[in-house]
């Protein structure tokens, strides 16, 4: 039997193919590594993270089959930017409430994986660029393994110098699987029902409420005379009155209006806020008011003017300018309870109450252009990129003469959660629509991984091929499960922290994309996002230090 020349060939033609058409590379893994994200293996999908293994596998061929640096920087930068605008506000609300105990059991899983590190550097004799390697790997984070080589070279130990690399390429690949693996199985063993969960969370930022309306009839006599802010006063009701019918007349409901028995009252909440309105003023009517458009129509809208974003249903006085109420609000899938504090991002819909004459005003008001809530500001996007990548690139002195750098995820995620928090400067709005957003996201999230992954898929299967790259494997994939559970069992069992907010957090604890991008397709809503901020910032910046001081215990 002889092989055709041409056959022999034509591998190493489409090597060479690959090699010089990098653009061809990141879309060939990822046109691959997508669909295989979708496919159910157990009960459980990789989701966008098996960009990454295909990625591993395609950098395993030839050392030189790898993505540029630059495809890396922009995914890497452009991802946790986005990340950062959307969930600044959730973020800088933790910190009220129990955001400091949740930063505390992520430094506490650093901590323990810098000690558990210690084991297999005394029984494998591992030197100490070995060791910071491993630690580097087994929390994901590149900003470390450098400030371990920049560490080594400043102190003389060139020996030692590649030791970070290496050990970073070997415990990378399979710290992502473990923290996956260990999110999968703690759904599991705690037999999560994320939908419930999520129910369950009324004031959490990234749930969506299950709101409905409800017509509720003035009976109680204690009402009858007082204004609707009394009444939602006293009773501290939580819910949104749309309009008034009072015999064949129908009026939008505003703070001022007084309630007067037999009134028929529309009422929008969750179904447990319903029923204490409907104590509260008298009964539930049969009568569905919100069905006679004849005087006061709804209609939804979407949120387009840039001069709105970032304002507050407060500050707009929607009700004193237009006699207008907003009764709901969907932000991506999320349906929303409206607040006076609520602030609105383009891209929102808003259902609103006016009188039908008024109607056409309000949504010009508003903007309601779908083409509008399409297209992003170049500019904010732009200068927001610069300030973060700006940021990452300013040293950062320690004591012991060490300099940090936050790097291209530290800096662009910093400075989306503060332009986040701010909305807006002047003419500048810095928030992203919503499904921009989402879209920028999930092509930087993809294009990131395929760079990752080609980038490590060699040098991987090189130091595998030895029994002690085996050894060293084995120990980060035990240390990466063993962190991982101890942040998921006691921040569960012992913190009460719903699970969707604490994957999240596991992923910020690790700053790993795909570690949060298999959250976000678990949960099925944004409360993974609002862990994954509250713990990265802190995170990531406790590693960087630790990194040349473990070194310097070490050497």
């Amino acid at each position: 039997m002889y092989l055709n020349q041409t056959s022999l060939e034509a591998p190493q033609n489409m090597l060479g193919i690959l090699q010089n058409n990098p653009l061809l590379l990141l879309f060939l893994v990822a046109g691959i590594g997508y669909p295989l994200g979708r496919i159910k293996i157990g009960g459980v999908r990789l989701g966008v993270a098996a960009v990454l293994f295909v990625g591993l596998a395609f950098g395993a061929l030839d050392p030189s089959l790898k993505l540029p640096d630059i495809v890396f920087e922009f995914g890497l930068a452009l991802f946790v930017y986005c990340v950062g605008l959307s969930s600044g506000p959730g973020f800088f609300r933790s910190f009220r409430g129990r955001g400091v105990g949740h930063n505390l059991l992520a430094v506490a899983a650093i901590l323990l994986a810098a000690l558990l590190l210690l084991v297999p550097h005394y029984l494998l004799g591992l030197h100490p660029g070995e060791t910071a390697g491993l630690y580097s790997g087994v929390l994901t984070s590149t900003p470390a393994m450098a400030a371990s080589v920049e560490y080594l070279t400043r102190t003389g130990a060139t020996a030692y110098a590649t030791g970070p690399v290496v050990g970073y390429s070997i415990a990378y690949p399979v710290s992502v699987i473990g923290m996956i693996l260990a999110i999968y199985l703690a759904q599991r063993v705690f037999r999560i029902d994320y939908r419930a969960e999520a129910r369950s969370l009324k004031d959490m930022p990234g749930v969506s409420e299950e709101i409905t309306c409800w017509t509720l009839r003035v009976e109680r006599p204690e009402v009858v005379g007082h204004t609707v802010n009394e009444v939602v006063a006293v009773h501290r009701l939580k819910v949104v009155f749309g309009r008034i019918r009072r015999g064949e007349h129908a009026e939008v409901a505003n703070w001022g209006s007084r309630l007067e028995h037999g009134d028929l009252l529309t009422a929008v909440g969750t179904v447990e806020e319903l029923e204490r309105a409907a104590r509260a003023i008298g009964a539930v009517s049969e009568v569905e008011a919100d069905l006679d458009r004849s005087e006061v129509d709804m209609r939804q809208v979407f949120v387009s003017n840039p001069e709105l974003a970032g304002r507050t249903l407060r500050e707009l006085e929607l009700t004193h300018r237009f006699g207008v109420v907003v009764s709901r609000v969907w932000r991506g899938d999320l349906e929303l309870l409206p607040h006076a504090d609520m602030a609105l991002e383009l891209g929102d819909r808003v259902r609103v109450l006016a009188r039908r004459e008024r109607m056409d005003e309000v949504a010009r008001y508003f903007g309601d252009s779908f083409k509008a809530v399409s297209e992003i500001d170049v500019t904010a996007l732009a200068l927001g990129m610069v300030l973060g990548i700006g940021l990452g690139m300013l040293p950062i002195p320690l004591p012991g003469g060490i300099t940090v750098k936050l790097g291209l995820a530290g800096g662009p995620l910093i400075v989306g959660l503060v332009l986040s928090a701010l909305q807006r400067t002047g003419p500048l709005v810095w928030v992203l629509p919503y499904s921009a957003n989402l879209l920028l996201r999930q092509v930087a999230l993809t294009i990131f991984l395929a760079a990752v992954g080609t980038r490590s898929g060699y040098e991987f299967v090189r130091v595998l091929a030895q029994p002690r790259g085996w050894a060293m494997l084995g120990a980060s994939a035990v240390i990466t499960m063993l962190c991982a559970w101890m942040m998921l069992y006691v921040g569960y069992r012992w913190m009460k922290i719903p699970m969707g907010l604490l994957t999240g957090m596991v992923a910020g604890m690790q700053t790993q994309s795909a570690t949060l991008g298999f959250a976000l397709d678990e949960a099925e809503n944004e409360l993974p996002n609002v862990g994954y901020v509250t713990v990265y910032p802190l995170s990531m910046v406790v590693k960087i230090v630790l990194a040349p001081l473990l070194l310097a215990l070490l050497m």
